[in-house]
């Protein structure tokens, strides 16, 4: 193919290799994208018409081909060429071939910058909606799970140690409120990225009477940028979702490093479907808990995308530069890699069986009760620094004798400290430590409950703005 097929090969002479062909050409990875661009150019070509820069004749013409290009992209019958480059070129390519020269209309008034800003802008809005309904449902997941879990008792770890008792609602919820937060950031990265770019054209905006505005209301933008130069060459909103992807993965890594420990045979916790988890080639035995592995494994690869468009924009000048090419590999694979870890691990957490005998049973060792102990000395007027010192003389005693503090004879206390009552006992049951903690918050089942309760109220605000942004189909 001599060069000047090139849909922007007029001025140049010498072609480049296949191999620098194959190099610069995007179309493998940005093919995604043929909806986005389709459903742009239809936008266009109608402000196009509406403004007067293409008759109705030819407005009629490029709404056909178009619609019939995307139905072949559908059907599988879409055959893309890396000698197109792009979406962009590939697209306007086969429209050519399906309604001739006046395919060539649809490109007035536009630049690849813009259009390709544009598709990016019209992705991150549509992945934004998607990420944040699949947090919502495991989210919903962990609040059912929570609800029926609001008086098991088992150890709360500080350090990897066992510190106090919780019941397990509670730290099932503090899930769901990190989880609130990853769905506020994807909300407002939805926002920001709610602005059109197309009519900025290259970098100066263009000659003709165009309506940007008209496009952004029909493609359901909120507004359209005011300087044409930040429109082709902003990716803010590209890393803004790429970071927020990368503390849902964060997020999504320490719950799988827990179930990981808690379904192992240290803990007993939890025990898993087989349906997400794998055996060994080896050992008989096995069951690993492999889903939650990986998805602890593929927050690197998350983090890395953030990285690498960091990097790619950090020391771009104004306006486009080759260079954002490399912005779709890493979005594409960050939102998929975080979409793919919402879906799988909400049907394994649909499926756990909860250990409660063995949760219970950890709870009732390793003095969890020791600060309920020095609690019970400062409601008796002992401050609270000497009584955590008297508790922890008496965690050492009860080490000495083999015993848990609540095995401990009242003499046998008292030898500590004879402030001591009998009532001691009482503040030592499991039950009683939990729901003493009845600060806003706490793990006490009466807070738990209230927690759960504000958790469903913020769920229906989500679910409401959901409904108002998500693509239907």
């Amino acid at each position: 193919m001599h060069l000047s097929r090139k849909l922007w090969g007029g001025r140049f002479q010498d072609r480049a290799s296949a191999t620098l062909d194959q190099f610069w050409s995007s179309i493998a990875v940005d093919v995604r994208l043929y909806r986005q661009d389709i459903t742009g150019s239809l936008a266009h070509a109608a402000m196009l018409h509406s403004t007067g820069i293409l008759t109705s004749a030819e407005h009629a013409q490029i709404e056909r081909g178009l619609s019939e290009v995307l139905a072949d992209f559908e059907s599988g019958r879409a055959e893309t060429s890396a000698e197109d480059e792009d979406i962009h070129m590939n697209v306007e390519r086969m429209l050519h071939a399906k309604i001739g020269p006046v395919a060539g209309k649809l490109h007035t008034a536009r630049s690849r910058n813009d259009q390709v800003a544009l598709d990016m802008h019209l992705f991150v809005r549509e992945s934004c909606a998607i990420t944040a309904r699949l947090l919502h449902d495991l989210q919903g997941t962990l609040v059912s799970l929570a609800e029926s879990h609001t008086d098991t008792i088992l150890p709360g770890y500080t350090h990897v140690q066992r510190a106090q008792p919780i019941v397990l609602a509670h730290h099932l919820l503090a899930y769901c409120w990190m989880f609130d937060r990853d769905f506020g950031r994807l909300r407002d990265c939805r926002e920001r990225a709610n602005v059109s770019p197309l009519g900025a054209g290259a970098l100066a905006g263009t000659t003709f009477p165009i309506d940007p505005g008209q496009v952004a209301r029909t493609l359901g933008f909120s507004d359209f940028y005011r300087n044409s130069m930040d429109a082709v060459s902003d990716r803010d909103f590209v890393v803004e979702v790429l970071a927020a992807n990368a503390l849902i993965a964060a997020h999504l890594s320490r719950l799988c490093e827990e179930v990981v420990l808690w379904s192992s045979a240290e803990f007993r916790f939890l025990t898993l479907s087989d349906a997400f988890s794998t055996g060994s080639s080896m050992m008989p035995q096995k069951k690993n808990a492999d889903l939650a592995e990986l998805v602890r494994g593929k927050t690197g690869r998350v983090y890395g995308a953030l990285m690498s468009l960091l990097t790619v924009v950090k020391g771009l000048p104004l306006t486009y530069n080759k260079d954002f090419q490399e912005d779709k590999e890493p979005l594409f694979d960050s939102v998929d890699t975080v979409q793919n870890s919402l879906r799988h691990l909400s049907g394994m957490m649909e499926t756990v069986s909860v250990n409660k005998s063995a949760m219970r049973a950890t709870a009732e060792s390793g003095f969890l009760n020791a600060t309920d102990l020095a609690d019970h000395l400062v409601r008796r007027g002992v401050p609270f620094r000497e009584a955590h010192e008297i508790a922890g003389k008496l965690v050492a005693v009860a080490l000495r004798c083999g015993k848990e503090l609540a095995a401990l004879s009242i003499q046998e206390m008292r030898e500590v400290d004879l402030r001591i009552s009998e009532n001691v006992y009482e503040d030592l049951v499991l039950e009683n430590v939990v729901a003493r903690r009845r600060s806003p918050g706490g793990t006490a089942p009466e807070q738990v409950v209230l927690q759960i309760t504000a958790m469903r109220d913020r769920r229906d605000r989500n679910e409401t703005w959901l409904h108002s942004v998500e693509v239907p189909g």
